[in-house]
């Protein structure tokens, strides 16, 4: 019986008679794949090691951050286009970070910049997400880090945030109060601030400019509009910048509108927006009240709302709010239709942007939305 791989064998005998090693993929892919990942945790145990010369740990906390930090998934939302007739939505899902949050990006920017300037510690105020990207970024660098949260707050990641090693103080009152006691605290203890509205600005704007670039390698122009979940604007403001850089550099032919969405009444971006003003107005404190919906979204001083209403008005772009039930409910849309697992108050900018199509169809063309993922 002639044996079916006989051919196959005497082809290898003949390349090994000709002194030519035959090509097996699969081993080939196997063993760097193995070792890149076996090197990825060597340079983390090199960033946290104290003893090491501060360039080793620099550079191994870069690879680190290099490897695991954006380049997040960008899908067409095809089922949702079909249900509202809206044509190449393209939802750009944060959840492939390592804390499931846009935050990370920021975190990790500001972690290698305090390595870099020689702290050993961090402060920050946060509802959850971003504290938890906080206490990621400096475990990984072997940082200590301060995360003052607002004790009313409901954020169910403090378990998280001490498992990775990160201190939690209780902070009375509201979340800007929060940010103000974390300042007071990196003043006088000499740790690196990390909260909004510093010096830190133009590190967290480029760090957010990532993901324009990321959704322009996609897409290889920009859409037209981008939806952003907004707070202190951060987010929105640096995604923005990111583009006019694109564009100064001829990669796209037009800057995408941006859309902010935050929670109803509650955010004063998008009311000093809808109210035509040039710079942003503080809310009333006494009138906000937080949800363990809203939380990630409300607040009565936006720290980056100047940068993130002047985005809106160069780009065209608007800014509309959505309540609870809205959110709550595009969430389950997003989860049923296609499969993502997204934190309610980031369909907010899901939540505005049908709206927009339903109240006054948009032309047919790219839209995308920013969400951040569930945990």
């Amino acid at each position: 019986m002639v044996d079916a791989n006989q051919g196959n064998t005497t082809d290898r005998d003949a390349e090994a008679a000709a002194g030519e090693t035959p090509l097996v993929l699969d081993a080939v892919a196997a063993a760097p794949a193995g070792k890149y990942l076996s090197e990825l945790q060597d340079q983390r145990a090199i960033a946290r090691d104290p003893q090491r010369p501060l360039e080793e740990r620099l550079e191994a906390f870069e690879d680190v951050f290099d490897s695991e930090v954006g380049d997040t998934s960008l899908v067409r939302a095809r089922n949702i286009e079909r249900e509202f007739g809206l044509r190449q939505l393209y939802l750009k899902f944060e959840g492939g970070n390592p804390t499931g949050s846009q935050k990370d990006r920021i975190a990790f920017a500001q972690v290698a910049d305090a390595l870099r300037r020689g702290y050993d510690g961090l402060t920050v105020a946060s509802c959850g997400n971003y504290g938890a990207a906080v206490a990621l970024a400096a475990s990984v660098a072997g940082l200590r880090c301060e995360v003052f949260v607002p004790a009313t707050f409901h954020t169910r990641r403090t378990a998280e945030i001490e498992g990775l090693g990160a201190c939690i103080e209780r902070s009375p009152g509201d979340y800007e109060t929060a940010v103000e006691t974390s300042q007071n605290r990196a003043e006088k203890a000499e740790l690196y601030d990390a909260n909004p509205g510093g010096p830190n600005t133009p590190l967290q704007l480029q760090a957010y400019g990532e993901v324009a670039s990321e959704i322009y390698d996609e897409l290889r122009d920009a859409p037209a509009i981008v939806a952003v979940p907004v707070s202190n604007g951060t987010t929105l403001a640096g995604i923005f910048k990111g583009f006019v850089r694109l564009y100064r550099r001829g990669k796209i032919s037009r800057v995408p509108r941006m859309l902010g969405a935050s929670s109803f009444g509650k955010n004063p971006i998008v009311v000093s927006h809808q109210r035509g003003l040039e710079t942003c107005v503080d809310l009333d404190p006494q009138k906000i009240r937080e949800t363990p919906v809203n939380e990630p979204l409300i607040n009565w001083h936006s720290y980056d709302g100047d940068i993130a209403l002047h985005a809106l008005r160069e780009s065209h772009g608007y800014a509309a709010s959505a309540s609870d039930r809205k959110m709550l409910r595009h969430a389950r849309l997003l989860l049923e239709n296609e499969g993502l697992n997204a934190l309610p108050a980031s369909c907010a900018a899901l939540a505005v942007l049908l709206e927009r199509h339903a109240a006054k169809p948009l032309a047919s063309d790219r839209y995308v939305v920013v969400l951040t993922g569930r945990r």
